[in-house]
């Protein structure tokens, strides 16, 4: 039996189990498998064979956004518009074969958009190319998820369990949960809350199925079997995603309203140019991303070339971008902005920078 047959097997068995308290285990230990049978068909069987288009694309730029859809919603139309990259567009289905990178530039910044191929139902599982689409997808920081507004809810659930088979998980953060293989002792667990998902004994059957007979549990929030098992892999990719509807000229008001006021959704259409230049100021917003300028002794900060950071960034991280032997010439640097107490504050390698701080390095005589 091979191991799509296997996990065509353990899908039917969990569909017609009932879901109540006294399958919850068997459940568990079903999810487990299915998570490991999926892991193995993810993995390349061998490495012979003829090799088709390539899928892989230099990364470039501050960021990169991945579209992902089915066939013919307007992706490559899309990508025409808002990158001026030439992609073929036509009526017919699959006019992509191939991933077409193009470049928005945007507050500074220029954020790489990948147009995939359509992707169909099974993809997940190697149909239509769908494994090397998908493959690509998991390198983003961002995915695109490009939907027809004409068409029913059905089409983004069917993206979104492709997505989850392959290890993506969508607008959601990564388990509080320590987990750490160790050489013996067993397996220890604790909780610090009261769990109604997971117990000791279904922790430790999930991860004899993965072979693990010594590790360390500590779970620190009241988290599902899926989530347990995602911890347990440490395979998966955590990802914003952003919901977008074209062809919302196609359709009344009422449904364009109800479409956009759905969470992570921005409703457009290519072809009237629509909601075009918010839907760029939208994709900003969600990658998280700053501007820092930088500044000169005795001159006026650079605001035409500032540098392009994630949320969060350091001042090190700030250093490393501009020179990568520069923090260890590193003094202290003078910053001016949000950020600070005052303007402009001395500040250290752990100093965490707000959106359009200005900064001055100083190096060591």
């Amino acid at each position: 039996m091979g191991i799509l047959e296997k996990i065509a097997d353990i899908e039917a068995e969990m569909a017609r189990t009932q879901k109540n308290k006294a399958t919850e285990y068997h459940l568990g230990l079903l999810k487990a498998k299915l998570a490991k049978y999926r892991t193995m068909l993810l993995e390349p069987a061998s490495k012979s064979g003829a090799k088709g288009p390539g899928f892989d694309v230099v990364r470039s730029g501050d960021a990169r956004v991945a579209l992902i859809g089915f066939p013919s919603v307007g992706k490559s139309t899309f990508l025409s518009k808002v990158t001026g990259t030439t992609s073929e567009v036509a009526a017919y289905e699959f006019t992509t074969l191939t991933c077409v990178p193009g470049k928005i530039h945007y507050n500074g910044s220029a954020i790489q958009l990948l147009d995939l191929p359509g992707i169909i139902e099974g993809a997940s599982q190697g149909k239509g190319r769908g494994r090397q689409v998908i493959a690509v997808a998991k390198t983003a920081d961002l995915i695109l998820m490009m939907l027809d507004a004409t068409k029913g809810p059905r089409q983004r659930e069917l993206l979104e369990i492709e997505l989850e088979a392959v290890g993506i998980r969508i607008n959601t953060s990564k388990p509080d949960i320590y987990f750490k293989v160790k050489k013996g002792g067993g397996i220890s667990f604790n909780a610090t809350c009261k769990l109604t998902y997971l117990n000791e004994k279904l922790v430790q059957q999930i991860l004899q199925t993965y072979k693990i007979h010594n590790a360390e549990v500590l779970i620190r929030e009241d988290y599902t079997v899926d989530d347990f098992i995602d911890v347990v892999l440490g395979n998966r990719k955590y990802i914003r995603c952003v919901y977008c509807y074209n062809k919302i000229d196609q359709i009344s008001l009422e449904e364009v309203d109800k479409l956009a006021r759905e969470p992570y959704t921005v409703a457009i259409s290519c072809e009237a140019d629509l909601n075009m230049d918010y839907i760029i100021e939208y994709l900003w917003k969600n990658l998280d991303l700053i501007r820092v300028y930088t500044k000169r002794r005795g001159e006026y900060p650079d605001f035409e070339g500032g540098l392009i950071l994630k949320n969060g960034s350091t001042v090190e991280e700030i250093c490393r971008s501009i020179h990568k032997t520069l923090v260890d010439d590193f003094n202290y640097a003078l910053l001016w902005g949000t950020s600070t107490k005052h303007s402009p504050q001395r500040v250290g390698l752990q100093h965490v920078v707000d959106d359009e701080d200005v900064i001055q390095v100083v190096k060591k005589r």
